[in-house]
């Protein structure tokens, strides 16, 4: 498993609380694109249509290399694969409990580009006040022991 890209922003904004594992419909020259890693995923988001999860925003630049039939939109709403009943159960979740579908992570799996997506529920100011906190204190004690030669 290659990892291509990550979310990093999406632990510091939302607690994370189920994980699926979504195939992605992508063209021939954003694959090329992909295995150069020239995509982005600071600002993109999962949403549920109907029977369709699509996820929007992700940054997935044109592959030079590749001829200028293809669309050029970058940041075109690309379709995620998942099975009916998870996407049933999602739907469910985001509808009635206030939940939001963040894409985690994009990598290859074999030869196939898979997307990692979780149901997250969002982070107040004083919850993001305290993971900085907590890593403050964390870093600190790692370095007090490295000092200490322990």
């Amino acid at each position: 498993m290659k990892i291509i890209a990550v979310n990093k922003s999406a632990s510091f904004e939302y607690f994370i609380e189920e994980k699926y594992e979504a195939g992605i419909v992508l063209e021939g020259n954003e694959i090329k694109s992909l295995r150069a890693g020239n995509v982005n995923m600071n600002d993109c988001f999962c949403f549920v249509r109907g029977n369709v999860v699509s996820i929007k925003n992700m940054h997935i630049a044109f592959y030079e290399k590749s001829d200028g039939f293809h669309s050029r939109d970058t940041r075109r709403d690309r379709r995620l694969l998942l099975h009916k009943s998870e996407i049933a159960k999602i739907a469910g979740k985001i509808n009635r409990q206030g939940y939001t579908l963040v894409p985690l992570k994009l990598y290859f799996k074999d030869s196939l580009v898979k997307v990692e997506v979780a149901l997250c529920r969002g982070k107040h100011t004083y919850d993001k006040k305290a993971t900085i906190a907590a890593r403050d204190q964390k870093r600190a004690t790692e370095r007090e022991i490295k000092a200490a030669g322990i």
